[in-house]
């Protein structure tokens, strides 16, 4: 909005032509989502306590998260307001690139506002807080997924092929897609397999949004580099016109969650429940799939791909033991001692703010592996 606004008078007045440049506008973002988070987060936090939208804790869990049972959910609103926000101001929002990337994220962040809201009302009326029926939540995601492909396939943003992506550590290797309803598939798979990656992780204090904040810091200097044609021709990558602009969604969302850190950070004030978790994996793998990127996030989001694999993992081995030995057995031998991962290692003795610092760390070691393929191709 800012730059709609302001810089058409640059000719006039000089000094409104940093609106032009998008690391200007990027940091602008990124301190205005911080402080928007600081704002908002005590008026929602007020709001959550009121309406005693307190966490339901999952089975399963170790028994030091009973106590987790008072603090309230649905947090992630406080950074998907300041996200949002900063970014409809900093941002060109008519791009295509960040106007998906909004939308997404919103659809998303609605699937997971429903789920948290049925939580309530199902405590209220003291029924089993079982949120959405998984099946409806899938529909949802599923959804977005396919009209992502299809819109991209149909109306390529960029000056690439809609149906393709790139490699990492290749030098301009495009691959396409040469049946159209493959690569729909293949946008509905990131966006289905993110969201719930990203959902699974979010189980300890700051897990979450640490780790996603890694990864939006992470592609948002991919967003930058790929949108400039001097940078992406240096470095050997396929330059995508306007595709900068998603650099300003990414800092946005890095300051606020940065900003939603400050409550999220143990102990945890607020959750971010399935209406943060679901958005932030919307976003993460929109903005992959824009930037033609998708394999990035499995180093960008190795948290992620763990935290979902060590679930998939031990459900599948579990039922496979269970129907070949017997139930007996089964649960005596699982892979992990707890899933998702993170509770594996506190069942072993870490703390949680152990796991979380290291699960940091790790995720910091992705981000610099992602990196590094820009200049090893």
């Amino acid at each position: 909005m800012l730059y709609y606004l302001l810089f058409p008078l640059a000719p006039r007045y000089h000094a409104l032509n940093v609106f032009n440049y998008i690391t200007f506008r990027a940091f602008g973002a990124a301190v205005t989502a911080i402080v928007l988070s600081f704002v908002v987060g005590p008026m929602i936090l007020r709001r959550l306590h009121r309406a005693a939208n307190y966490q339901v804790v999952r089975e399963g869990t170790p028994d030091s998260h009973a106590s987790k049972g008072k603090t309230p959910t649905m947090g992630g609103l406080i950074f998907l307001f300041a996200a949002i926000t900063s970014t409809v101001l900093w941002a060109r929002v008519l791009s295509h690139y960040v106007a998906l990337a909004l939308f997404a994220t919103l659809w998303m962040g609605a699937i997971g506002f429903i789920d948290d809201s049925l939580k309530l009302k199902q405590r209220r009326l003291g029924l089993k807080n079982e949120g959405l029926v998984e099946r409806n939540k899938l529909i949802g995601q599923i959804g977005i997924g396919l009209a992502l492909g299809v819109y991209l396939v149909l109306h390529p943003i960029g000056n690439l092929p809609g149906a393709s992506t790139t490699l990492p550590f290749y030098k301009y290797v495009l691959v396409i897609f040469t049946w159209p309803v493959a690569y729909v598939l293949w946008t509905t798979f990131i966006l289905t397999g993110v969201s719930n990656a990203v959902n699974f992780t979010d189980g300890l204090d700051g897990l979450a949004a640490g780790t996603s904040a890694i990864a939006f810091a992470t592609l948002a200097i991919f967003a930058y580099l790929i949108g400039r044609v001097d940078a992406s021709r240096y470095l050997g990558i396929f330059y995508l016109h306007n595709a900068g602009e998603l650099t300003i969604y990414c800092t946005a969302m890095f300051g606020a969650l940065i900003g939603f850190l400050w409550y999220n950070t143990f102990p945890a004030q607020v959750f971010m429940g399935d209406t943060g978790a679901l958005a932030l994996g919307g976003a993460l793998g929109t903005v992959a799939i824009l930037l033609k990127s998708e394999f990035l996030l499995l180093f960008v989001g190795c948290i992620f791909f763990a935290e979902m694999m060590s679930v998939v993992i031990q459900r599948f081995v579990f039922k496979y033991r269970r129907r070949r030995f017997g139930l007996e057995y089964a649960q005596q031998h699982r892979v992990f001692l707890r899933a998702p991962l993170h509770h594996h290692f506190e069942v072993k003795g870490w703390s949680e703010q152990q796991v979380v610092v290291r699960f940091w760390i790790i995720a910091i070691m992705g981000a610099i592996v992602a990196m590094s393929t820009l200049k090893v191709r």
